[in-house]
């Protein structure tokens, strides 16, 4: 089945080009699904090729529904090392707060794999509130890995990776919120400002409209982004102003207060071209010289420009644990440890944790996992506190039993043993060990029919063994 549906989406492959040119060259209608974001185009690739029927083709559509609804929260910057399975439909989502005029920018790597070899599908999605459904914002090229968003109102963005099917691998996110503006005063940063958006002026008769940039007369004034010059003229408040309209967002720049205009209205410039001279004109008379940097939006009117020009310079810590882990079972080493809700020492315990507890690893990030446990739940863990999932004992099976799927009377029945069988043990969780199976796969059995633990296992599990008996 699987080697047919890999047949099968290769065909799709090589016939989307010549579907698309069919529908749009010949005169017959456009299929409008195809002029949408990549992954809707890929899911309606399967649909067409009947793979929403077969489970893989169904579970992908689903996963990437639950990915939505269930976004791991982070903050940025965020570099994690995270293991999507080829062999399973999978997609992962991050729930990340952005201010007006952040650039989010997310770079993605796959071990041992280049973009032509494996796409992987990254949207962009705003969350109005709690009880609103997500509205699609943006959406990367899905032949490359990289998505570059400016978020021109403040609030809840969800980003959703997720491969096409039977692509995956370990995967670097690297999620970081810069400047979506170039700093407009040539030689300054934002210490410069000294004088901040929304600060009263004229008694409190009215707010500052924008930010002031100190610097010395004559200092160039410079174009933050790419656009046309609209105006060059010269006000009562402003003094000598130029505004500049950006090509892309529409944005307005206003630059006030100059010492001399550069450029003529009309004039189309670069990121870094100058526009004029730091100066004190118009009612900055008896102040020092300065720019006065105001940006204004259609429907909006004038915002804050501090998070349009801030680009910190923080990196988050690289991954400090065991990358081979990321995507397979470890176990807790130690005794004391516990799981928290976020990754950090400050975080809210999730649920403590007894040595040889077996944890699913996820994902990995600074000197923390993300795990599964046992019984579902999903916490950080930290790196110092796991151990790989070596067999450390072999148990012997006393009465015959069954394997499950999960540590529970209700899990699934995977396997039957019987009497006098030998196991490697892996792990503990509550009244079930974790045992390996003759196929490589593992699964939790009963542990009061387990006996021949070996010594230091044999503490660890003779009290719930013997309540058991």
């Amino acid at each position: 089945m699987r080697d047919r549906l890999r047949f099968a989406l290769r065909v799709l492959g090589a016939c989307l080009p010549l579907l698309i040119a069919a529908c749009e060259g010949g005169g017959g209608p456009v299929i409008r699904f195809l002029a949408s974001t990549p992954h809707q185009q890929y899911e309606a690739k399967l649909r067409q090729a009947g793979l929403d029927s077969t489970a893989l083709g169904r579970e992908w559509i689903a996963a990437a529904d639950r990915a939505l609804s269930a976004p791991i929260d982070v903050d940025v910057p965020h570099l994690e090392v995270r293991y999507l399975d080829p062999t399973r439909a999978m997609a992962v989502a991050y729930r990340v707060r952005l201010e007006r005029g952040q650039r989010l920018v997310a770079h993605m790597s796959v071990a041992d794999a280049r973009p032509r070899d494996a796409r992987l599908f990254v949207d962009v999605f705003y969350v109005a509130d709690s009880t609103t459904p997500p509205t699609f914002a943006a959406a990367a090229d899905s032949s490359g890995w990289d998505l570059d968003y400016v978020a021109l109102r403040p609030g809840t963005y969800v980003l959703r990776v997720q491969p096409e099917l039977l692509r995956g691998g370990r995967v670097t996110f690297d999620l970081a919120a810069h400047a979506s503006l170039g700093f407009p005063v040539v030689g300054r940063d934002m210490a410069a400002i000294r004088s901040g958006f929304g600060a009263e002026r004229d008694a409190g008769a009215r707010e500052h409209q924008g930010v002031d940039i100190f610097a010395p007369r004559g200092t160039p004034v410079v174009a933050a982004v790419a656009g046309r010059v609209s105006r060059v003229n010269w006000n009562r408040l402003g003094g000598r102003v130029v505004w500049l309209r950006e090509a892309r967002y529409d944005r307005r720049l206003y630059y006030a207060h100059l010492d001399s205009q550069a450029v003529r209205t009309g004039m189309v410039v670069n990121p870094g071209d100058t526009l004029g001279f730091v100066g004190n004109t118009g009612n900055a008379r008896t102040t020092p010289p300065h720019l006065h940097f105001g940006i204004y939006m259609r429907g909006v009117g004038p915002v804050d420009p501090y998070f349009h020009l801030l680009d910190p310079p923080d990196r988050p810590p690289a991954f400090a644990g065991d990358s081979a882990l990321v995507g397979h079972w470890a176990r807790i080493a130690r005794r004391g440890v516990v799981a928290r809700t976020a990754p950090v020492r400050s975080a809210p315990v999730l649920a403590p944790l007894d040595r040889l507890t077996p944890i699913e690893v996820l994902a990995g990030m600074g000197s923390w996992y993300r795990a599964r446990l046992p019984d579902g739940r999903e916490g950080y863990v930290a790196v110092r506190d796991a151990e790989p999932l070596d067999p450390i004992a072999s148990a012997t099976v006393t009465v015959s039993s069954v394997i499950r799927v999960a540590p529970s009377a209700d899990g699934v029945a995977i396997d039957s043993i019987t009497e006098g069988e030998t196991l490697p043990l892996l792990g503990r969780y509550g009244a079930y060990a974790l045992v390996g199976r003759a196929d490589g796969s593992r699964g939790w059995i009963d542990a009061a029919r387990l006996a021949s633990l070996g010594p230091a296992v044999g503490r660890v599990f003779a009290p719930t063994r013997a309540a058991g008996r």
